[in-house]
Parts: structure tokens; sequence; C-alpha cells
């Protein structure tokens, strides 16, 4: 009987602790219901410690540029999944996530695309205002006012029908572009990448008067391998200004004239 009474005790708890769980959520859910958001929090990533974008630049995004309010809105009449939406569609914002806290707050998280260099028009000579950057992932995106990454530029016939290098044909290319980003020795001496219409390489380095042939983007590490060989060897001894035409596109081949 003793056990009958403890057991019957124990289910009264178990179904006690379950009912008070399910008033909590549901008040807390009421008072959501109630709340109006009270201000739009947004957190930005840093691209080389800068950013593309500002906070005013997203609240604008954010709000179809005011028409759309989100402050003073209840909490069940925003929707979180078409903002985001919304802010997915501009070319400087490579993903986000919008949520809310307790405190009524609309919280914007933003990850900024990271470009490898800036494409420019052909026959554009305001290179300080125009062209576009492309991503990691080997997207274009938009120019900012806010900031202009330290990349090379990347220039050449290639580009009016290559709007993109994210499909595996162009994925060489892309390589290269990383390589040279990644690398600190060749993201501070590479200005400028040229690419023609067969999709083969011309450099032009910071230092020197020379162009560098690098051919198609394949071989790189040899290629990379002899092109240091060049600047650490070769130019120092014989002068910067010495050679117009660096060439490392053929095999076990280092041309210097």
């Amino acid at each position: 009987m003793f056990s009958t009474f403890k057991s019957s005790k124990k289910w009264f708890l178990s179904a006690g602790g379950i009912f008070t769980l399910f008033g909590l959520i549901a008040f807390t859910e009421v008072r959501h219901g109630q709340k109006r958001v009270k201000s739009v929090v947004v957190r930005l990533d840093e691209v080389d410690g800068h950013r593309f974008l500002t906070r005013r630049d997203v609240i604008g995004y954010l709000t179809n540029e005011g028409a759309d309010p989100v402050v003073g809105e209840h909490y069940d009449a925003v929707d979180l999944r078409r903002l985001e939406v919304r802010l997915r569609q501009h070319g400087l914002i490579k993903s986000c996530q919008v949520s809310r806290d307790l405190n009524g707050d609309l919280l914007v998280n933003i990850e900024q695309p990271h470009p490898l260099a800036r494409l420019m028009p052909i026959g554009d000579g305001i290179r300080s205002v125009s062209g576009q950057y492309v991503s990691e992932e080997g997207h274009f995106f938009p120019i900012s006012m806010n900031y202009s990454a330290r990349v090379p530029v990347l220039t050449g016939s290639f580009f009016a029908h290559n709007r993109s290098l994210v499909n595996k044909r162009n994925q060489p290319l892309l390589e290269l572009l990383k390589r040279v980003h990644d690398d600190p020795f060749w993201r501070a001496q590479i200005t400028e990448i040229s690419v023609d219409e067969r999709g083969e390489v011309t450099m032009w380095p910071q230092l020197g008067s020379h162009r560098i042939e690098f051919g198609p983007p394949t071989e790189l590490d040899a290629k990379f391998k002899k092109l240091k060989l060049v600047y650490t060897d070769v130019l120092p001894a014989k002068g910067w200004n010495r050679y117009n035409r660096v060439s490392v596109q053929y095999r076990n081949q280092i041309v210097c004239e």
C-alpha cells in the first residue's frame, strides 16, 4: 500500500512538473506575442579589419529603404525568413540570420563576401569607382563606397563571356587567385592579373618593369616555384628593371628577356 502511495505521489509530481513546464512555455509565447520590436541590432563581420557595409546600409536593405519598417511592429507580424530573403538579394551580403531576443530586439547577423581580386571593365579608365570583386567562392559582387579592398586588379577579354568562376571549367583560375591572395609574398607583389580569351594569364608586379607570362592557370606549384626563384635569385642579382618579360609557362623552363 505504501508502495502504491509512493508511485501515485511520483506520478502527480511528474504530471505537475509537465503542466508547469507547458504553462511557462505558453506564458512565454503569450508575452512574445504581445511584444513589439524595440530596436534592430546589426552584427557585421569584417574583411581585413574593414566593412563593406554600414549599419545604415543593412537597415535600409532590411526595411526596403524605410518602406517596410520593423521597429514598433508586433513580433508575430514580423516574418524573419522573409527579411532574410530580402537581405540575401544584395550582393554585399554573403549570408545572414535574423532572429529575436527576449528584450524585444531584432538581431541581424551579416557575413560579407571576401574578395580575391577586383574585375575592371574593359576600357574603363575610372578604376577607383567601378568594377566588381570576385569572392572566394567565385561569385562576382559589387564594390562598396565604404571600403576598397587591397586586392589585385583583374582584367582581360576572358571576362566578356565569363561572369562567374564557380563552374568546373573556371576552377583553375579561381585556384590561381586564391594562391595569390593566400600567400603574403605574392599578395604584396602581384598588382594586376590579365586573362585573355583563351584563358592564358599574364601578371604585372609591384616591383620591376616586366610582365609575367604565366600561361594557363595549371601546374601552380611548379610555376610559382620557378617564379619565386626569379624573385629571390635572378632579379636581385641582375636588377629589378633588367627584363621586360619573365615567362614560367613552359615546363622546366624560365625565360627572362
